[in-house]
Formats: C-alpha cells, sequence, structure tokens
C-alpha cells in the first residue's frame, strides 16, 4: 500500500494520536510508509547489511506499536525524532550483537580471501563498541543526515504537485543530476536564463516545504 500524497507526512498529533489505536491498520501503514526509508538508510550506513538493515526496520516498527502507549510527545522533553532515533539505536545494536554470535569467531581470523568481509566484520567490532556511548558515536549525526534526506525527498514529492512539469525537468537536470546549464538547455531547447530561473523557483519552494515538514515532523 503506497502512502497517499497528502498523507506522506503525517502531522506528529495527529499520527501520534491515531497509532494509539492498535486496530488502525490504515496509520500504521501511514507509518511504516513514512519512515521505513529513514530506519533503512540509517541501518545501512551503520554497517549493516540489505537484509539486517530490513530486519531493524520490522523490530522498530514492532518497538515502537510496543511502546507508543506509553509516549507522550513533549518537545520540550523528547521530541518524537530523537525517541524514534533511540528505538532504531537499539534495533540496530541487537542486529550488530546477532551478527557478531552468527560469526562464531573474530573478525581477525578471515582469510585474506574474504578481505572485504574481514573489513565489514571489523568495522563492525568497532562501531558496537561505540554505539552504547552516545557521546563517542555519530549514529546521531548520521540519523540526522539521513533525516534531512527524508525531508527533502517528501518535500520534493508535494512540490512534484505544484509545478509545471516543464520546470520540474529543468531542476531536476540542472540541481539533481548536475548537468551544465547549457547542457541543459541545449537538450530541452530552451535558454540558459529559463534554466536558472527554474532552479530559483522550484528550489525556492522545495526550502519552503523542507521547513514546513521540520516543523510538521520533528
Amino acid at each position: 500500500m503506497a502512502a497517499r500524497p497528502d498523507e506522506l507526512i503525517p502531522t506528529r498529533a495527529s499520527l501520534l494520536s491515531r497509532l494509539k489505536d492498535w486496530e488502525n491498520r490504515e496509520s500504521w501503514q501511514d507509518f511504516f510508509d513514512t519512515y521505513w526509508k529513514l530506519i533503512y538508510g540509517t541501518a545501512r550506513r551503520a554497517g549493516l547489511t540489505d537484509a539486517e538493515a530490513q530486519d531493524v526496520v520490522q523490530e522498530t516498527v514492532i518497538s515502537v506499536a510496543k511502546n507508543i502507549e506509553g509516549f507522550h510527545y513533549d518537545p520540550a522533553v523528547c521530541s518524537f525524532k530523537s525517541w524514534m532515533l533511540q528505538v532504531t539505536r537499539w534495533r540496530i545494536i541487537n542486529q550488530l550483537k546477532k551478527g557478531q554470535r552468527d560469526q562464531g569467531r573474530p573478525a581477525a581470523a578471515v582469510s585474506g580471501a574474504h578481505a572485504a568481509s574481514h573489513r565489514d566484520d571489523t568495522d563492525r567490532t568497532s562501531l558496537l563498541e561505540r554505539i552504547p556511548d552516545p557521546a563517542g558515536f555519530p549514529l546521531e549525526a548520521v540519523w540526522d543526515d539521513e533525516w534531512e534526506k527524508h525531508l527533502l525527498t517528501a518535500a520534493l514529492e508535494q512540490v512534484k504537485r505544484q509545478i509545471d512539469p516543464a520546470q520540474l525537468q529543468l531542476f531536476d537536470l540542472y540541481c539533481v543530476e548536475s548537468w551544465p546549464a547549457q547542457k541543459v538547455a541545449q537538450t530541452l531547447g530552451v535558454s540558459v536564463g529559463r534554466v536558472y530561473l527554474a532552479k530559483h523557483r522550484v528550489g525556492r519552494l522545495l526550502r519552503q516545504k523542507v521547513q514546513s515538514l521540520k516543523r510538521t515532523l520533528e
């Protein structure tokens, strides 16, 4: 089930309220559609495999379901964003511990023929040692980075419904794909000025959407 365009980023208050009803499957689907990429991306950057990162997504959603009733939204105490980070953090830790138990031997024992795997195991060992100490592990920075990407993706989806497709194509090629302005203009048969104008208009609207989503989601 794909997220409805208008609910790509449900408001935090309304979503949290609806999630406390375990029978509200539509709201839980909205939650999954809204947050799975954020959780998955953070888990992958923490060194987990695709399958492990998918497990983190599933386990995080389950953990949220078990604990949402006791979560009281108060930005002055703990934002929903911070709470989600902590839930995701421990699911990642569990996967790293599970991976080490499954290996059954230290990473240093991996032969040279498995050098890539060796590097992964070494990274995991170092990562596992640092995760429990919030001051010494950059997971929060990774989460913030993924969060910004998450907001930008959501904002772009909203902008797509308000901008002329031609302008959006100019913006995409020039700002997203990083084509030179002259190449974009020649390829689409427009002036270079129109390319710059699309960058200005779409970029301004995109920034406005991102700021609006930050106020709504965090």
